[in-house]
């Protein structure tokens, strides 16, 4: 059952979403029919409950009257309660019951069951209504006639069926009322959203083509109404930041594809491995956890890299423990024996997420491991304005014809090394540092080899 009910959700969801207007023309309609619907129902249901209890109103004062005037002919002057003939006997004894001191003195003639109603109303006292179906919907009241000897009670009773003819045409005269002013209020609607919209469409067609073929026009050079000067404004903006956007593209997509190789090339390696030859359970489960754990680190560099180039913090706000931090990103790089990772002092934080100084110290420990010749180390260290995290390596070093070049997007010192790469990690792990307030620099005293420093605030 629970099973049935997840697989009916989503087919309701969609389903809903098909029937909603995909226009805003339709939606703000909509919205109003919602609106003047709501209104009219409860306008009906208050009129309609009013009219009802006006009608039933109507029809007990009817009541009253008649037993008013039947008490009339009702003598209590003597030590009997009797009933004086009159001439309008018939017309008054219709649908009458006499009651004295708790009998059963006159009831009109086939009254049938209906007089049960009229004595158990009787025999309550008082002045009171009830309403009760017998052979239709009738109304049936009671009142008391009272004397120094005894006491009389007259019942009447009245057929509702005129008055709940009335009300029901009162209440489909009504929802026709209310069908034909959803109707005028609909189409009035669209009409006035229409044109109101209508300058709106015109400015996208323009900003779309506009933007296809790179024109310098903009909205501020055209006069629209005071509504619309805001969101000229804002295209003109979009217009301006699209060329921006487009030379940034390339630049996005490659910092992914380089920073994705590394967790790429764990997934495909554990694959090749594990499809070699029948494995246990155990390697398996351990192949499993390799390739989620890739596949974890590759959702983190999206998430990261996408964040920082919509221009806003990489990540949410948040402090890092650098140490635990670096052993984990070795572990995940698959780095050499050969790399230590060390603090001076008591443990460090860094005032930045860890996921964001993983990217930050990833292509500089990943650089290091593949220049290095015997010998890669990290080390931790607190600085008078935050933290450092120095990357050592003993390889050959960076040229120093090439040390003004090695944060440029795509500058490489030597292409045919035989390593792999685009030239985008220095300057990703620059740029993402400096968002976070830190900084990445290059220490060119530093011989043999090469040794950079990550600055970020303390946590």
């Amino acid at each position: 059952m629970s099973s049935t009910r997840h697989r009916l959700r989503p087919a309701m969801t969609a389903f809903l979403n098909r029937l909603a207007p995909r226009t805003l023309r339709g939606r703000l309609s909509l919205v109003a029919l919602t609106t003047a619907a709501l209104l009219m129902l409860v306008l009906t249901v208050a009129f309609n409950v009013v009219a009802q209890h006006r009608l039933q109103h109507q029809a007990d004062d009817e009541l009253r009257t008649r037993a008013a005037a039947v008490a009339t002919t009702i003598d209590t002057a003597g030590t009997t309660v009797r009933v004086l003939e009159t001439s309008n006997d018939a017309l008054l004894d219709a649908n009458v019951w006499i009651y004295a001191d708790g009998r059963l003195l006159e009831e009109p003639p086939n009254a049938g069951p209906l007089t049960r109603v009229a004595d158990a109303l009787a025999g309550r006292g008082g002045l009171r209504c009830v309403t009760a179906d017998v052979d239709g919907p009738l109304r049936l009241c009671s009142q008391p006639v009272s004397a120094d000897n005894s006491e009389a009670t007259v019942v009447t009773a009245l057929g509702l069926s005129p008055y709940r003819s009335s009300a029901d045409t009162l209440l489909l005269g009504s929802l026709a009322l209310d069908a034909v002013m959803l109707a005028c209020t609909y189409a009035l609607t669209r009409l006035a959203v229409g044109r109101a919209l209508r300058p709106v469409r015109t400015m996208t067609d323009q900003a779309t083509q506009w933007s296809a073929v790179t024109s310098e026009e903009r909205f501020g050079h055209k006069r629209h109404p005071a509504e619309l000067a805001r969101l000229g404004t804002s295209l003109d903006a979009i217009l301006d930041r699209i060329r921006t956007l487009l030379r940034h593209e390339r630049q996005l997509t490659g910092e992914l594809s380089h920073e994705l190789r590394t967790p790429l090339s764990r997934i495909i390696a554990e694959l090749d491995w594990w499809q070699t030859r029948p494995r246990t359970a155990d390697q398996t489960h351990a192949t499993h956890k390799v390739i989620a754990e890739a596949a974890q680190s590759m959702r983190t560099i999206c998430d990261t890299l996408l964040d920082d180039a919509r221009g806003g913090a990489p990540t949410a706000p948040g402090t890092a423990e650098i140490l635990p931090t670096l052993r984990r990103l070795t572990e995940v790089l698959d780095t050499p024996g050969h790399l230590t990772v060390a603090a001076d002092g008591p443990p460090l934080e860094a005032g930045v997420p860890p996921a964001l100084l993983e990217r930050i110290v990833s292509p500089l420990l990943t650089n290091a491991c593949r220049y290095a010749r015997s010998k890669v180390a990290v080390r931790v260290y607190r600085a008078p304005d935050g933290v450092r995290v120095d990357v050592i390596d003993d390889g050959p070093g960076v040229p120093p014809p090439f040390a003004a070049q090695l944060f440029e997007p795509g500058q490489r010192a030597d292409p045919g090394d035989g390593h792999g790469g685009a030239g985008l990690g220095l300057p990703l792990a620059r740029r993402l540092a400096r968002s976070a307030g830190g900084e990445v620099t290059y220490d060119p005293g530093h011989t043999p080899g090469a040794r950079f420093v990550v600055s970020l605030p303390a946590g």
